[in-house]
C-alpha cells in the first residue's frame, strides 16, 4: 500500500454563475490529496495520512477519498477549519491565495504519527504541508521514522507565495530529498531550488544528494527519469489544456502506480530499476497528466480512461 502524506484541502476554483456574475465553486484537492485521488483510480491500493476537518468540508473531503478508493484509515479528524485555496487561471495556468491559520490540516502535531501497518511499502510527500508549522515537522518526522525501511517518494510542489521563511523551507526540502528514493520536480521547481536553467546539471546534483531515481517534468515537453545509469526520456501526450490544476500530482501517482505495478515499489526494487520499468512509470504519469489537464480541476482518470 502507498500512503500519502500531506494537506488536503477545499480549491475555491474560478467559475461563471448562471446570472452572468463571476463566482467561485468548492472542490475537494491539495496536492498530495490529489495524488492519493489518482493512484485510486488508478487501481493501486493506497491510503492518505492528513489532518481532516470534522466540518462538513472536511466529511466532503472523506467522502472524495473513499469514492476514489483511497483508505482513510490514517486521517486525523480534528475540531478545526479546513484550508481553503482560492484559485486563479492565466491561461490555464493556476496561482493560489491559501487560507490556512489553525486549520486542521496545518494544525497536525507529532502526536498524531500513526503506526503503520506492514503493509505500508511507500509513502509519499510533499506540497504546502512541508511549508508550515507544526505539520511541517510532523511530516518529516514521520520520512525519517520511515525512510530506512519503505520507499519514499516526494514532490516538493513549490508554491513560493506560500513561503514565509524561505532558508528554513529549503533546507527541509534539502533534508527531505536526502532521504527520499524518489524524488520528482517540475522544471520550475527544479531551476528555483537548484538555481540555473542547466536541467540535466540540476538533476545531477539533486541525484547526489542521495535518490535512486530523479524525476524532471517538463510539461509538453515531456519527462525525463534520472538515474546513475543515464537519463530516460519520454514524450507529452498532446491534448487541449482546460487548466493545469493536478497534473502534476496526477504525474506522481502514474509513477507510482506503475512501479508497483511492476513489483519494484521496495528498497531493493527502487535501487536497481530498468530503463524500462522508468520509461513505463514516466509514460503513465504523463498519459494520466494530459487526461486530468484536458477537463476542468484536478480530476483524475480512472484507468479505463486510458
Amino acid at each position: 500500500m502507498i500512503l500519502c502524506c500531506g494537506e488536503s484541502l477545499i480549491d475555491m476554483l474560478p467559475r461563471q454563475a448562471t446570472t452572468g456574475e463571476n463566482a467561485f465553486a468548492p472542490h475537494a484537492g491539495g496536492a498530495v490529496f490529489n495524488t492519493a485521488i489518482a493512484l485510486g483510480r488508478l487501481g493501486a491500493p493506497v491510503a492518505m495520512f492528513t489532518g481532516l476537518a470534522t466540518d462538513f468540508f472536511g466529511d466532503l473531503l472523506a467522502e472524495t477519498l473513499e469514492s476514489s478508493k483511497v483508505s482513510t484509515q490514517y486521517v486525523h479528524r480534528a475540531d478545526a477549519p479546513c484550508t481553503v485555496a482560492f484559485v486563479k487561471l492565466v491561461d490555464g495556468h493556476a496561482t493560489y491565495a491559501f487560507y490556512d491559520e489553525n486549520t486542521a490540516g496545518r494544525m497536525l502535531s507529532t502526536d498524531a504519527l500513526p503506526d503503520l501497518a506492514d503493509d505500508v511499502n511507500a509513502l509519499f510527500f510533499g506540497g504546502i504541508s512541508l511549508v508550515v508549522e507544526p505539520c511541517g515537522a510532523t511530516y518529516e518526522a514521520l520520512m525519517t521514522r520511515e525512510a530506512a525501511n519503505r520507499v519514499t517518494m516526494i514532490d516538493p510542489n513549490i508554491r513560493p507565495g506560500f513561503i514565509k521563511d524561505e532558508a528554513a523551507y529549503r533546507a527541509r526540502i534539502d533534508r527531505m530529498m536526502c532521504m527520499a528514493d524518489i524524488v520528482k520536480l517540475s522544471d520550475e521547481d527544479l531551476a528555483w531550488l537548484m538555481g540555473g536553467e542547466d536541467i540535466d546539471a540540476n538533476a545531477a546534483q539533486v541525484l547526489a544528494m542521495g535518490p535512486k531515481l530523479v524525476c524532471i517534468t517538463r510539461g509538453k515537453d515531456g519527462a525525463s527519469g534520472y538515474t546513475a545509469n543515464g537519463r530516460v526520456d519520454v514524450s507529452a501526450t498532446a491534448v487541449t489544456v482546460v487548466d493545469t490544476v493536478g497534473a502534476g500530482d496526477t504525474f506522481n501517482a502514474g509513477v507510482l502506480a506503475s512501479l508497483e505495478e511492476a513489483g519494484v515499489l521496495s528498497k531493493e526494487g527502487v535501487a536497481n530499476l530498468s530503463d524500462e520499468v522508468i520509461a513505463n512509470a514516466l509514460s503513465l504519469g504523463a498519459r494520466s497528466a494530459a487526461i486530468t489537464v484536458s477537463r476542468a480541476g484536478a480530476n483524475p482518470p480512472w484507468t479505463h480512461e486510458l
